[in-house]
């Protein structure tokens, strides 16, 4: 009887052991798969200017071109350990504006702003944009991001960036502003 009842415990602990086994190891390599994608995933910051000039024209775009913007993606990608090559996407997390000057102005003039990038060799495409600038915006102004690949930009040298402005409201002195964006980059290790 004793040698059944260690048969039965046998035949239980084997069909305990083996699924318990797959799921402990499934968890150890799914938590050691993340701990490796944060070591290859990062975000990089970008920032660049632009002028909206006066104008007594409203209601019809008006397109502004940045300064080309250098990407520094080689040492980026390197003081990361890993390379262009291995770069799997990059994504637009978040691209704001910021009025510099002059100071008492705010982004109010705006009804609509739409941001494209380019680079050599490369088409224009929208990363961003707000259709309908609320009256109540300050002196920041933060756009929807499009779900763009934008790796095959951010591999050059450089990129520049085209704003296609519509105001709302005239603007009788020359408006600067900052632009800033930050990327993600998921790559693999070297």
């Amino acid at each position: 009887m004793q040698k059944i009842m260690q048969k039965i415990m046998q035949k239980i602990m084997q069909k305990i052991m083996i699924p318990l086994a797959f799921v402990l190891t499934s968890i150890f390599f799914t938590s050691a798969c993340k701990e490796l994608d944060k070591l290859t995933q990062f975000e990089i910051d970008y920032s660049s200017t632009a002028k909206i000039g006066a104008n007594s024209v409203i209601n019809l775009p008006i397109d502004l071109l940045t300064p080309d913007i250098t990407t520094n993606s080689q040492s980026e990608f390197s003081s990361k350990n890993t390379n262009k090559d291995l770069i799997e996407a990059i994504k637009l997390l978040k691209l704001n504006l910021q009025i510099t000057s002059p100071t008492t102005q705010r982004f109010d003039f705006l009804k609509s702003i739409e941001v494209y990038i380019k680079a050599d060799g490369l088409g224009e495409l929208k990363i961003a944009e707000k259709l309908d600038v609320p009256d109540t915006v300050g002196t920041d102004l933060s756009l929807d991001v499009k779900e763009n690949d934008l790796a095959p930009y951010i591999k050059k040298d450089k990129f520049s960036l085209r704003l296609k402005v519509v105001t709302d409201k005239t603007i009788t002195q020359e408006v600067n502003m900052k632009i800033n964006s930050t990327i993600f980059v998921d790559a693999k290790l070297l």
